[in-house]
């Protein structure tokens, strides 16, 4: 796969949320007792799901399309167990100030993650790529 400016783009924003939630995971003021699996496992999956997206594996270069919409689903998810679980539950119910120590990886991941929804619904095959051409009849 040649990269385009929009791989580019696509790679560099799943790394930089990838990174966010890493190093969320491992903030000893937000988690103080012991790393949050529920971040690593964040973090990792984005990280697996880059490599089944750019690696030149055939299993997945087979299923491309497939691993974009896994990877689109899987950054809706988390934008939205963000907003359930940050907003809903610790601003709206227990009256956590919005722009706390949190927020320093949540706001930046969700808007990176926003940016990437829009580069992988750009990153759409071509019409000739996805329907096969009908062989013209000639006469």
């Amino acid at each position: 796969m040649q990269l385009k400016p929009l791989h580019w783009g696509i790679l560099l924003l799943v790394l930089a949320t990838a990174v966010l939630h890493l190093a969320a995971a491992f903030d000893r003021i937000l988690f103080p007792e012991s790393p949050d699996p529920l971040f690593i496992l964040n973090g990792l999956g984005y990280l697996g799901l880059l490599g089944a997206y750019f690696l030149p594996i055939p299993f997945f270069q087979q299923r491309h399309q497939l691993v974009r919409w896994a990877l689109f689903g899987y950054a809706i998810i988390t934008i939205v167990a963000w907003v359930v679980i940050w907003v809903g539950i610790n601003v709206i119910a227990n009256g956590v100030p919005f722009f706390s120590h949190d927020s320093v990886y949540g706001v930046p991941a969700k808007i990176i993650e926003l940016v990437l929804l829009v580069l992988l619904w750009r990153d759409k095959p071509s019409a000739s790529k996805t329907k096969p051409r009908k062989a013209r009849k000639t006469r």
